[in-house]
């Protein structure tokens, strides 16, 4: 096994372990253990705990970014197709919040790496937000990700796809009311 195939067994484990069960739950020496790789190379590759849960937030963020991407390009209802794509999320077995403020709430602002990350994660989905709505619209852009990130909160505790759906209609009532005024 090559460091990159060794990184992919470590990001792997680390995201399925982390995402179920919790960073501070999880030592390195279980995803030595689930990802089969020699504890002497993950160190080598990630030299603190702090190190691979920057590198797994990181591929979760381009990975769960490049998703909701592609379900809004081509949309005739781009906002809609945000909180269709929500729902979906929402409604997988596995769904157990945000990754980013789950580690974040676990961690707080102790690692920076990780703080990073979580910040950069949360600016990127608010400019999305912000390119669908257009430029000069900065408030309604803000509002929409207050709305995702209420439905992803509250799907946390509820999963499944209604919190999506109500934050859809919100959403919708949201873009009405600035076309008014």
């Amino acid at each position: 096994m090559d460091d990159e195939e060794a990184r992919t067994r470590l990001l792997d484990a680390a995201e399925a372990l982390y995402y179920a069960e919790g960073v501070q739950a999880v030592g390195m020496d279980r995803i030595r253990a689930e990802s089969g790789v020699p504890l002497k190379r993950l160190y080598r590759i990630f030299p603190a705990k702090e190190a691979l849960v920057t590198a797994y937030l990181e591929r979760r963020d381009q990975r769960w970014t490049a998703s909701l991407r592609a379900a809004v390009t081509g949309s005739a209802d781009p906002v809609a197709a945000v909180f269709d794509w929500l729902g979906r999320w929402f409604s997988e077995p596995d769904f157990r919040g945000c990754a980013f403020l789950n580690a974040y709430g676990e961690l707080g602002a102790g690692p920076a790496g990780v703080l990073d990350v979580v910040r950069r994660h949360k600016a990127e989905v608010r400019a999305l937000l912000g390119d669908l709505v257009g430029p000069d619209r900065e408030d309604l852009a803000d509002q929409l990700l207050l709305l995702a990130e209420g439905a992803t909160a509250v799907a946390a505790l509820t999963p499944g796809p209604a919190p999506a759906a109500q934050a859809r209609e919100a959403a919708h009532i949201l873009l009405n009311a600035s076309r008014i005024g």
